[in-house]
């Protein structure tokens, strides 16, 4: 490119101030119209949109290559800044007082006609096959260098925290983490495979072992699980490791984080400390463990109340309640909230509509003491609604009634933080236990003596913490087990014979044994994190290039075979 076809100013920040200079300007197409001899274009790049005109008068062989011009050929052109008329300042854009008059005008390279107009909004999947296309778009360019921004933050806040980044490798060891791994055949080492992180999880306790103690990382991350609209096989998190950890110090920690983002990005103030809930008083309370606190509507446990009834529903049953107050529901709304809450596994929905009675298909099976105690347990008014969830497992009646509370509620404008804290430490599904958040999560001190003697497994506390917002976990964590007895522990009671521990995990135990500090830490979702700050949709809108539902890169066309040359280099049979 020519040393003469340099811009001297970017397209978003010309103004009244800049009257009757000489601007050199490069740019995009955005929009080009012909007014009686006189050409327009919107001229377009990541900082903004300047109106650009070309006068025959004023330069022919720059108003002759402008009628070639369309939409999307990027141009390079040098004019002088003249006031816009009176009156016909645009005042949607920061250029809007100013114009530049064209007096050389360059083209780099021409454009076929765009699949879809940048104004419009397309497919998700036209989006996404033209995805180089749909970032040119303003608003998702501001979603990415919001997302920067949001990272450069962190990086200062960290960094005046004396944490120090570090890289962990891509190509790792598969170990269990919850999820399946992605895995890379090895050419040198054929049969052998390397894995995709799912998280630097053992990586980052390796560092505090070697004595790095306090390590922060803009990590990559992947995970061969199902897709959703906040879920990718690859997505990227902030990770954060300290030794010698206080709970209450590093909370203190993160919280700065938090609020310096909302500051410094959005311009808002967030209050601390974020209020605290423990992981049964969230579950009990609103069906979640990642509760949107915007509004009320806790969830009642009625249990009691019909202890003694003769509704076989009820029989031997976890039984919880949700009061939507002063509502109308039609009957086919309330046939279509019972399906809503079968799809997250509860048996059914029982619905009463509160008058001078209690009307419901359900209230013929209530004994006047149950109605009694209904009115009085849950402070029902004329024009409530009562939903009810049975179910023989507590959990499924909470979470079912949670996402029903969720689909009916009606959040206040806020940011609604809170840590959650005292999460369950092992879950079993009657044959095995699981580890709820992973196999290194420390149990809670008082339930170490527990642990070691087997006793009330599933009813232990881990050392674990969520942070919640509106209802999204956007960062969890835990203190480590830094102890080699209690993660061999841990390994036993996960079903790991000792043969098993050592080949996964051997060269994790014998660090443990060379002294190791108690650490913890967590890691928060970039995507996440991102979309709040941008009031975005899907994480995929602050993507560069995210993949479809199905895991699909529309663009590319991956993932795709490879050759037979390819696979028998890696020693793979093609089935």
């Amino acid at each position: 490119m020519s040393t003469t076809w340099q811009r001297t100013h970017t397209c978003g920040e010309l103004t009244s101030a800049h009257n009757e200079q000489k601007i050199a300007l490069c740019g995009w197409v955005s929009r080009r119209r012909n007014l009686g001899g006189l050409i327009f274009i919107d001229l377009r790049d990541r900082y903004g949109m300047t109106q650009i005109v070309f006068d025959p008068a004023i330069a022919p062989e720059a108003h002759a290559l402008a009628e070639t011009v369309r939409s999307e050929f990027v141009l390079w052109c040098q004019g002088i800044v003249r006031l816009r008329p009176e009156g016909m300042h645009n005042t949607k854009l920061p250029t809007g007082a100013i114009e530049l008059t064209i007096h050389s005008l360059h083209i780099f390279s021409s454009a076929q006609t765009p699949p879809f107009s940048l104004d419009d909004e397309p497919s998700e999947s036209l989006r996404l096959q033209y995805r180089y296309l749909d970032l040119r778009r303003p608003a998702l360019q501001r979603n990415l260098l919001i997302r920067h921004q949001m990272l450069s933050c962190v990086r200062r806040v960290l960094e005046r925290h004396q944490f120090v980044e570090i890289e962990t490798p891509i190509l790792y060891k598969s170990t269990p983490e919850g999820a399946r791994d992605f895995l890379v055949p090895s050419r040198m080492h054929p049969g052998s495979m390397y894995a995709l992180p799912q998280s630097p999880q053992t990586l980052k306790q390796l560092l505090m072992i070697a004595g790095f103690d306090r390590y922060f990382q803009i990590a990559r991350c992947f995970r061969d699980e199902d897709l959703r609209a906040d879920r990718q096989p690859e997505f990227s998190q902030i990770d954060i490791e300290q030794s010698f950890l206080d709970q209450e110090s590093f909370f203190a920690i993160i919280e700065n984080m938090i609020t310096t983002l909302w500051e410094q990005v959005r311009g808002e103030k967030i209050i601390t400390p974020f209020r605290r809930m423990t992981y049964n008083d969230a579950m009990n309370r609103f069906g979640s463990d990642k509760p949107d606190l915007r509004f009320e509507m806790e969830l009642q446990d009625i249990t009691s109340i019909f202890h003694k009834s003769q509704f076989q529903a009820f029989a031997g049953k976890h039984i919880h309640a949700l009061i939507v107050q002063q509502e109308n529901f039609s009957r086919q709304r309330l046939d279509q909230l019972t399906e809503f809450v079968k799809g997250h596994r509860a048996q059914g929905l029982i619905w009463i509509k509160v008058t001078d009675t209690l009307q419901s298909p359900a209230a013929k099976f209530f004994s006047q003491e149950e109605t009694d105690a209904l009115r009085t347990q849950l402070n029902l008014h004329t024009g409530d609604v009562v939903f009810i969830v049975a179910d023989i497992k507590k959990k499924i009646a909470l979470e079912a009634l949670g996402a029903l509370r969720l689909q009916l509620g009606k959040p206040r404008k806020e940011w609604a933080f809170a840590w959650i804290i005292d999460f369950p430490l092992l879950e079993s599904d009657g044959t095995r236990y699981f580890a709820c958040h992973h196999p290194f999560t420390a149990p809670a001190p008082h339930a170490e003596e527990d642990f070691f003697a087997g006793r009330n497994l599933e009813n232990l506390t881990a050392a674990a913490y969520d942070l919640a917002l509106n209802g999204v976990e956007i960062g969890g964590g835990s203190l480590r087990i830094y102890r080699p007895e209690m993660q061999q522990r841990m390994f036993e009671i996960l079903g790991l014979s000792a043969e098993e521990a050592k080949h996964q995990f051997g060269f994790f135990l014998e660090a443990l044994s060379y002294g190791t500090p108690p650490h913890g830490g967590m890691a928060f979702g970039v995507e996440r994190l991102a979309a709040f700050l941008c009031d975005a949709g899907p994480i995929r809108d602050v993507m560069a290039f995210p993949k479809t539902q199905t895991g699909h890169c529309l663009m590319s066309g991956s993932p795709s075979a490879v050759n037979d040359q390819q696979l028998t280099e890696l020693g793979i049979r093609r089935h």
